[in-house]
């Protein structure tokens, strides 16, 4: 016997019950229960829009999981690509599956000549790499027209296959056309990450290899950002995903909710606020100022955790590891006393600010070389794999197209005046 919710409408005096299942209560029965009458929740705060199996997030534990597996056990021994196959298609893959996935990904890496030539370089000169990743994501919709069989298997995959391949080619291309330096065209003999790095980073040498130890702090990196349950950008590519639109308009909705500085420029957000604050001797005052409600702590608190975001936790460690290499940013030293102050302060630890994956993402980020521009893009480049899952998903589930109601608060009917008689 599922437990249940009881309510009484007071209107009327009647009472009904509402079965709880998966920790909630269908808006079906609610509907049945009370017509006409719809809650009023404003950006989601607590309304389910989707049964999901992708991934399980408990921010009060602080908990984090990819079809049932542990974020820190995925990111210790995993692959990005192994990752993105678990997303996809549900289970890990066996050895000769993430073979076969392997080599797909790597031989759809190629960009048509005319995405590059007739469409990237005809942006300004000075357009924002995300911008860029944005259109382009779109654009791809008009070179492959078998996209739109979105409920043909065959093609539906080919589109997965191509969008996450793709995607590192586009970014790079996307980096050095707003840096004015010549397209490099992937190599099939590196590795998803390694292959990535030599797209942006590549000069005159023959071939570029890239420090093993920082494409595994990559690898990592785009492991944790995978996926992240529904957040904005998911929803979108789940709400164009809704109306049938093929994956590549889809996915370029999603990526341009990730644009927004609230969503994926977040850790953007975080270095620009340790480079204000400029030394370890200005962070008192800084949380000082935070406190007296000038400012805010960029990098802290989360919508949804509200314990340590267990992705800060891997990417600290992982940071220790590029820091070896590049030699330490000289902004983490007041990054980590930032985060020792706050969270020995009662006004931060009362309100469940903790440390959040974008508060250590980003000095690892500008440590390797990417410029800020680059940040929200490296963060679309891994979650393309979830924004794939829950297209699939959605798919599978047959949901309708995504239509919430309203509470109309404007005016009540009113005739119509004539131009020349308004006052």
């Amino acid at each position: 016997m599922p437990e249940s919710i009881t309510i009484t409408d007071n209107r009327s005096g009647e009472s009904f019950e509402i079965p709880i299942y998966n920790g909630g209560i269908s808006s079906t029965e609610w509907r049945k229960a009370v017509p006409g009458v719809f809650f009023h929740d404003p950006s989601f705060m607590a309304t389910a829009v989707a049964e999901s199996a992708v991934t399980y997030l408990d921010g009060e534990a602080g908990i984090l999981r990819y079809r049932g597996y542990p974020i820190e056990q995925l990111a210790e021994k995993s692959t990005y690509l192994e990752v993105a196959y678990l997303l996809i298609h549900g289970e890990l893959p066996t050895q000769q599956q993430y073979e076969d996935w392997s080599h797909e990904i790597t031989y759809h890496t190629f960009i048509h000549e005319n995405v590059r030539k007739r469409f990237l370089e005809g942006f300004h000169y000075d357009a924002h790499p995300m911008g860029m990743l944005v259109s382009a994501m779109a654009a791809l919709s008009t070179f492959y027209l078998d996209a739109k069989e979105i409920h043909d298997p065959e093609s539906r995959q080919k589109q997965i296959v191509r969008l996450i391949a793709k995607m590192p080619t586009l970014a790079a291309a996307c980096h050095r056309f707003s840096m004015g330096m010549p397209f490099v065209y992937p190599d099939n003999s590196l590795g998803f990450t390694a292959n990535f790095l030599s797209m942006m980073w590549k000069i005159a040498e023959p071939r570029y290899d890239a420090n093993p130890a920082l494409a595994r702090a990559l690898d990592i990196l785009f492991i944790l950002h995978a996926d992240h349950e529904q957040n904005c950008g998911t929803l979108a590519m789940r709400t164009v995903g809704s109306a049938h639109a093929d994956p590549y308009s889809a996915a370029a909705a999603a990526a341009a909710a990730l644009y927004g500085p609230r969503h994926g420029g977040a850790n953007e957000q975080v270095i620009r606020m340790l480079t204000e604050i400029g030394s370890i001797d200005n962070v008192p005052d800084f949380i000082k100022s935070v406190k007296e409600g000038h400012g805010r702590l960029q990098g802290f608190g989360h919508r949804v955790y509200k314990n340590y975001d267990p992705r800060a936790q891997i990417i600290k460690q992982a940071a220790d590891d590029v820091f070896a290499i590049t030699g330490k940013n000289p902004l983490l030293d007041i990054a980590l006393k930032l985060e020792e102050v706050a969270l020995h302060d009662e006004y931060f630890v009362s309100r469940k600010l903790y440390p959040n994956v974008d508060f250590y993402s980003g000095l690892i980020y500008q440590a390797m070389g990417f410029p800020i521009e680059m940040f929200t893009v490296l963060f679309a480049i891994p979650r393309m794999a979830g924004w794939l899952a829950h297209w699939v998903e959605l798919l599978d589930q047959d949901q309708k197209i995504y239509r919430p109601r309203q509470l109309y608060v404007g005016a009540d009917e009113r005739a119509y005046v004539p131009l020349g008689d308004r006052r």
